[in-house]
């Protein structure tokens, strides 16, 4: 294939059957499960353990992955060393891309991938991809206390992935709506086939580089705002709106600059992001609890004027759109929102990696050059 796509859109990269996608039907499957009935009774760590395995697990192999998950979350202290020097003014996805590289410095494996094969080697995947999976929301929540100035709080093992994190991040008991919110948040953000941050760690993970370099280089990509970053400038673009009676001039306002309206239009779906509908009656079950938030109703009024104004083109709200409005109702700084995006992603990013590996060939693409034509050296003197 000689035909140059900007983007590789459309172009398949590799093969798959870890996730699936109807764009034009709304649907989106995990190894087979639609996404809705997973929020619906599954937890993030068996879902985690569903992409990275393939299969539904039984309860003891469930008990035992939550148990070795529950093991591997302290990191440590020099890590904590390595945050305390960042400035605290700094992004939250640059600390987490450095703090998951210099974990590679501190836990290094005695395994080499290149030599093992077999059972081995798939042991070798599954004890990485645990101690990454267990130990990233420990960072992010420790980052959040020492900008602050505080020092991390330990971790428990008594609680669940969402329960610790917000644990961790807050300091006082988890709610329990709010934990049970935040778990089905990173199930819907777990996996999304090729993205962007998938396809850095498949490229990555192509050469047998350390998981920690594969998973660091995920979140550097992670991290632009035309993919992770997103759900951050939904939220500052909802304040910058003000309320929803401002809607319709703001809106008519950036469709005339033909700017960009953050969190509408996904290259993958021409419908409503199936993942938009469950977050947005995440957000609706807080309402009920807390109460309508102004950010809420500017958002409901938003989706429907952008309906009117661009659903015959197919632009509807995606993930990002509703996720920050949750977050914020949660407490949650919004400069943290990407950085949740990528402890739950590293669940899909792991199992992708682990499939490059099942039969693994370094990726080499081609290119279409546009420079000069071959030609002689002039010396300096008659330049």
């Amino acid at each position: 294939m000689s035909e140059y796509l900007p983007g590789l859109e459309g172009v398949p990269a590799t093969r798959s059957n870890i996730s699936f996608i109807d764009g034009e039907k709304g649907i989106l499957a995990y190894r087979g499960y639609p996404i809705e009935q997973l929020v619906e009774q599954s937890t993030f760590e068996e879902t985690a353990l569903l992409l990275l395995d393939g299969e539904l697990p039984n309860a003891e192999s469930l008990e035992n992955f939550d148990q070795q998950l529950r093991r591997n979350r302290r990191v440590k202290y020099n890590i904590r060393e390595i945050m305390k020097h960042m400035p605290e003014t700094g992004h939250p996805m640059d600390m987490l891309q450095t703090a998951v590289a210099s974990l590679g410095m501190f836990y290094p494996s005695s395994d080499n991938l290149s030599g093992s094969s077999g059972e081995g080697k798939v042991d070798y995947i599954h004890s990485m991809s645990v101690k990454l999976l267990a130990r990233l929301p420990v960072i992010v929540a420790m980052w959040e206390q020492i900008r602050n100035g505080y020092d991390p709080i330990e971790p428990r093992a008594d609680l669940n992935t969402a329960e610790n994190f917000l644990y961790m991040l807050h300091g006082v008991e988890p709610d329990p709506l709010q934990a049970e919110i935040f778990d089905t948040c990173l199930i819907l953000h777990a996996e999304h086939t090729i993205n962007a941050s998938t396809f850095a760690a498949l490229v990555t993970g192509s050469t047998l580089a350390s998981p920690y370099g594969v998973i660091a280089a995920a979140v550097g990509t992670l991290s632009g705002p035309l993919h992770g970053g997103a759900n951050e400038k939904v939220v500052e673009m909802l304040k910058e709106i003000g309320s929803p009676d401002m809607v319709k001039p703001w809106l008519e306002a950036k469709l005339f600059k033909k700017e960009k309206i953050w969190g509408f239009g996904h290259r993958e779906y021409k419908v409503k992001d199936p993942r938009a509908r469950i977050l947005q009656k995440l957000v609706e079950k807080v309402a009920a609890d807390k109460g309508m938030s102004p950010m809420f109703e500017t958002a409901l009024a938003l989706e429907e004027a952008a309906a009117e104004r661009l659903g015959a083109k197919g632009i509807y709200p995606n993930v990002d759109f509703y996720s920050g409005i949750l977050y914020s109702e949660m407490g949650i700084p919004s400069d943290q929102f990407t950085s949740l995006f990528a402890i739950s992603r590293a669940a899909g990013w792991l199992a992708h990696w682990r499939e490059q590996l099942s039969d693994n060939r370094i990726f080499r693409p081609t290119q279409v050059y546009t420079g000069q034509p071959i030609r002689d050296y002039v010396a300096i003197a008659r330049r």
